[in-house]
């Protein structure tokens, strides 16, 4: 389906908020609040909105050519959807790119792409920090939430900063759409961590928190699960999907072994897992009577969790599935080739749910707006744990270029967590020994290239840089000039050193912001929280009688006062500390 035909499909829906703003911004002080209309103004067909997550996992499935592993529900959703082929997440790992998909912007704009800006202080000797994107940014599913939908999170978070107390109805194991009022629209994520790098490892078995996706919304079989990351139980306990003496396809820059096979058939072996998982929810979505009102993304947070994928700024990190299944199967069977990056997907969905990009935003809408079609993506690679790197790329659909800030060091970085995985072991060993191909022996050469260049078609593993051939001069030239421009619209400097990095984010202060606590003001009977802090949201509970709802409500509004009652409030700018909770007794 091409964007003009979508978009032309949804146009014949009864309009949804038509001439609705996305924010009212209510100056009270200098707090920013999410305006929340009534309901009543409200389109009853605005669509239910739900992401499932793979974790780890490179476009390793049937609908992109790769039949080594059945997976029957995701080929039903590309079979009934739309299947995305030129996708790619902004980092090679996971917290900078969830990053990027709550805020539709780049990681490295905002003080995000270090993995993980609160670990490995004691390695790095930097505080522990957050992203700080700018004061008028909010997560996605504060806008929507803002605007008539209950938002659900299940479970992970791992933003590179801490979710707002407002962010989410629900977020945790016990988190779905079957909890919201009847009849209020919902966005839900779902996250299945079976496909995590750490699937590979050593004792090895299915994260048993991973069943909570097979009942459903049972609190009680949920809340027993163990908590721990990995089942302790070793590889013989694991349901097997695939034989492992499978034919299976490992790309040249892996050594083929037995033990490398091993560590394949886990890789495909966890994704048929999944798979069975995310059939799970859909059966649930289909028991509610809610698969035709709703919109169902399914994507991965970055490209696949073995050796020379995850963390790296090549297609294998970085290239990920994207299926979108419509209400009543629109468009099924469609391919489509555009360009999408992870900061497209909060502009795309606020479009679903009838609402405009805030101008912030980095990313376009890719499904139902074809006026400016992407031409680009772009990518950041820095800190891993405790090793820091710098480097940049950018990617039309055929060429891609990638620009070396440390051409002195060495491309392999020894991040312990990884060297956890058999086949990283295996080609460590084959190293030392002299024994890995010229093709994998690459990875481990002690300095790079400033400037490489792919022909991403010809050579989709990137292992030929063109950068020094003649003939490419006007393709490297033009890339060169395009990162320029990129780095310099986003305010990223690459040769900034991370501590540098934060006195920015954090002002020229020595420690983080801490965001000014909300006030409380009553006028005629109506209450007004605000706070000193620009860009703060306000977070609150009603207490009546001794009982305190679970949730935390967004502020949007004036609200009637009712003596008795007392207010549970906080204030929280995203990168900043939240504000101390006051309780404010209403007389």
């Amino acid at each position: 389906m091409t964007l003009s035909t979508r978009r032309k499909f949804w146009s014949t829906k009864p309009k949804l908020f038509c001439g609705l703003a996305l924010l009212v911004y209510l100056m009270s002080a200098a707090c920013t609040a999410i305006q929340d209309k009534p309901e009543s103004i409200y389109e009853d067909d605005r669509p239910n909105i739900l992401w499932l997550v793979l974790e780890d996992a490179s476009p390793t499935l049937a609908p992109y050519g790769d039949t080594t592993i059945d997976t029957p529900n995701i080929n039903r959703l590309a079979e009934d959807g739309v299947t995305y082929t030129n996708v790619y997440s902004p980092s090679g790992v996971c917290s900078p790119s969830r990053a990027s998909l709550a805020l539709g912007m780049y990681p490295s704009a905002i003080g995000a792409n270090h993995m993980r800006t609160s670990s490995h202080t004691d390695i790095t000797g930097l505080p522990v920090y957050e992203a700080v994107p700018p004061p008028q940014a909010k997560m996605l599913s504060q806008y929507l939430r803002g605007h008539g939908y209950y938002t659900t999170n299940n479970y992970k978070t791992d933003y590179q900063f801490k979710t707002p107390k407002n962010a989410w109805d629900e977020s945790g194991v016990f988190a779905h759409w079957r909890n919201r009022p009847q009849g209020k629209p919902f966005f839900s994520v779902v996250n299945f961590t079976t496909t995590h790098e750490s699937g590979l490892f050593e004792p090895y078995g299915f994260r048993k928190i991973e069943s909570r996706h097979y009942f459903s919304d049972d609190a009680e079989r949920i809340a027993k699960l163990p908590t721990h990351p990995l089942d302790k139980t070793s590889e013989a306990n694991t349901a097997i999907h695939l034989p492992k003496d499978t034919d299976f396809p490992i790309p040249s820059y892996l050594p083929d072994t037995p033990l490398v096979r091993r560590d394949m058939w886990k890789m495909y072996n966890n994704l048929a897992e999944a798979d069975q998982q995310i059939g799970a929810v859909l059966a649930q979505l289909k028991e509610d009577g809610l698969l035709e009102k709703t919109v169902i993304f399914l994507y991965s947070d970055h490209g696949g969790p073995l050796p020379r994928q995850k963390r790296l700024i090549y297609d294998s990190g970085l290239k990920v599935p994207l299926i979108i299944r419509f209400p009543n199967a629109e468009n099924s069977g469609d391919m489509d080739d555009q360009m999408v990056n992870f900061v497209d997907f909060a502009p795309a969905t606020l479009s679903l749910a009838g609402l405009r990009t805030p101008d912030h935003m980095h990313g376009k809408d890719f499904i139902l707006n074809d006026k400016d079609a992407r031409k680009y993506i772009y990518a950041a690679a820095d800190r891993f744990d405790g090793f820091t790197d710098t480097i940049r790329a950018v990617k039309e659909k055929r060429y891609k270029y990638i620009r070396n800030y440390r051409p002195e060091q060495e491309y392999y970085l020894p991040v312990t967590y990884r060297e956890k995985i058999p086949t990283m072991q295996e080609l460590l060993r084959l190293r030392d020994e002299g024994n890995l191909s010229s093709e994998q022996a690459q990875w481990f050469r002690e300095s790079k290239e400033v400037d490489e260049l792919y022909d991403t078609l010809a050579d989709p593993h990137e292992l030929n840089n063109l950068a020094q051939i003649p003939e490419y001069e006007e393709v490297l030239s033009r890339l060169k000039k395009e990162m320029d421009r990129w780095l310099n619209s986003i305010g990223d400097d690459p040769n900034r050193s991370e501590l540098a990095m934060i006195n920015t984010l954090w002002d020229g202060e020595i420690s983080q912001p801490e965001t000014a606590a909300p006030e409380v003001a009553i006028i005629d009977g109506m209450i007004s929280l605000s706070s000193e802090t620009h860009g703060a949201s306000i977070s609150y509970k009603i207490i009546q009688n001794n009982y305190e709802p679970a949730a935390w409500a967004l502020y949007s509004e004036p609200f009637k006062a009712t003596a008795g009652e007392t207010l549970q409030i906080q204030a929280h700018r995203i990168g900043y500390h939240e504000s101390k909770i006051k309780l404010h007794p209403i007389p």
